[in-house]
């Protein structure tokens, strides 16, 4: 089993099917792997607390209470996994495509009411988690992400999706649970290779997985 088929696999263990419920494993793993408070003054500081783990390059911010994120952080190009859940952003500002590297992104637990359409050039992009927010809205962009394999927009407050994800011939698991959307978007019907039936997009029967980094 390849890296990437590995972490696919471990995304799809335990996340709830009702929109995601907090497992006490992860809470306790991220705790090991945040940073102290004090640290985030500097892209030097920040660096010290990526780790390797399983060939990537890894960095967890997450319960850290950021309501915006460092501008240093888009200084570490080498970031592979960003874990940037349970905190207070309201934002997540267009630098993010400096992030080429990224196959993992966990934004969920914020207060985001958009996304940067310049998401849409993370062209490595495997898993992308961004349930629990205010989403009004997925950009047209994230269509770009090819790549994408495992996607949660549940608990959010999209009531449709842009066509342009029919592009996402390689999405495995799609959660849209508890959001305003009343019938099946039409581009769901074009992702072939989506693990079990449409009907769970909507009302997920089986889990998905909460994202640990």
């Amino acid at each position: 089993m390849s890296p990437v088929e590995w972490l696919c696999n471990c995304c799809l263990k335990s996340f709830e099917s009702m929109g995601g419920r907090l497992c006490r494993e992860e809470v306790r793993e991220e705790k090991k792997r945040s940073p102290p408070r004090d640290s985030l003054t500097s892209a030097e500081k920040i660096k010290r607390f990526i780790v390797k783990q399983f060939g990537y390059n890894v960095l967890s911010l997450t319960r850290r209470g950021l309501k915006e994120v460092p501008d240093e952080l888009w200084e570490l190009l080498e970031l592979e996994k960003l874990n940037l859940s349970l905190n207070n952003l309201k934002t997540v500002p267009p630098q993010l495509s400096l992030l080429s590297n990224l196959v993992v992104l966990n934004l969920w637990g914020n207060q985001l009411s958009s996304l940067p359409a310049e998401i849409g050039q993370l062209s490595r992009l495997r898993v992308l988690f961004i349930y629990r927010n205010n989403l009004t809205e997925v950009p047209e962009e994230l269509g770009a992400c090819t790549q994408l394999e495992v996607l949660s927009v549940a608990n959010n407050q999209l009531s449709t999706l842009p066509a342009s994800l029919s592009n996402l011939s390689r999405l495995k698991k799609l959660n849209l649970s508890h959001n305003l959307i009343a019938h099946v978007p039409g581009c769901i019907y074009n992702m072939k290779t989506l693990v079990g039936p449409i009907s769970e997009v909507l009302f997920p029967l089986s889990t998905l997985a909460c994202f640990t980094l």
